[in-house]
């Protein structure tokens, strides 16, 4: 079931539907908050970063432009491994960037190998947070500090919100920020640190809302070949969004913690 979930994700991601929707940004502020989070980090240019779900390696592109370190991208979809690479090439970052296919729960890289991981928007989809959170921990130096960026969520979500597209939209499975958190500490940083930016998902939640009604637009006048999506599904998803952020009950925010 996990696999399952992993790959419908790194599907979704993949697709035309999903660029059309979000960009290349697939996340709520975009490299504006990628560059805050590259603060928090510290990053430099002998640092050297994992960025886990880094998906067509729009982040990991932009911190090895803006601070000049290395970055490793991991995603479980091998169509974004393939179009990040060749982005970075496209980019004249090849020399810094660089993309495989991995797991966020079983990451491939050494102990103690990387100064910082980033994930953004991605931790509250994968099953085993836990089983991540530790992932993270093990393959950073003394020192080092992982940060994410990520949905969060104040009480109990509506049925809408909770279905496996809103789980793939990074929705379903938000949680309270301090369980975010909590998964830092339990896999033994310290330090962490809380950063709310609420007024980015607003952000992104109106601009989703009116992307959707010219996407169906384009669809019906067949400009855009969106077959099989589920417009209806998608905008009840995105009006119970919109009201949960304005009732606060979804929010944005960084979490980053440093390993002693």
């Amino acid at each position: 079931m996990n696999e399952d979930l992993k790959s419908c994700c790194a599907t979704l991601y993949e697709s035309d539907f999903a660029r059309l929707l979000l960009g290349d940004s697939f996340h709520p502020g975009g490299l504006r908050l990628t560059q805050r989070l590259g603060e928090l980090l510290q990053l430099g240019p002998r640092a050297r970063v994992l960025d886990v779900a880094s998906g067509k390696g729009e982040s990991a592109i932009f911190l090895a432009q803006r601070f000049r370190c290395e970055v490793v991208g991991i995603d479980f979809g091998a169509a974004n491994v393939k179009e990040a690479g060749d982005r970075a090439v496209a980019a004249g970052v090849a020399e810094l960037v660089s993309f495989r296919q991995g797991d966020a729960e079983k990451v491939d890289f050494p102990d103690a190998s990387v100064d910082a991981v980033i994930c953004e928007c991605a931790f509250c989809t994968f099953p085993d947070k836990r089983a991540a959170a530790s992932e993270f921990a093990r393959v950073l130096r003394p020192c080092g500090m992982a940060g994410m960026s990520d949905l969060t969520r104040s009480a109990t979500l509506p049925p809408e919100l909770t279905g496996l597209l809103a789980w793939i939209s990074c929705i379903a499975d938000a949680r309270p920020v301090e369980e975010y958190a909590a998964y830092l500490r339990d896999a033994g940083l310290t330090s962490v640190q809380i950063e709310p930016h609420d007024e980015a998902l607003a952000e992104m939640v109106r601009d989703i809302q009116g992307k959707l009604l010219s996407a169906e637009l384009m669809s019906k006048l067949k400009k855009v070949d969106l077959e099989g999506v589920d417009f209806a599904q998608a905008k009840t998803l995105a009006r119970a969004a919109a009201d949960a952020v304005r009732a606060k009950t979804l929010g944005y925010a960084i979490i980053v913690g440093q390993r002693t």
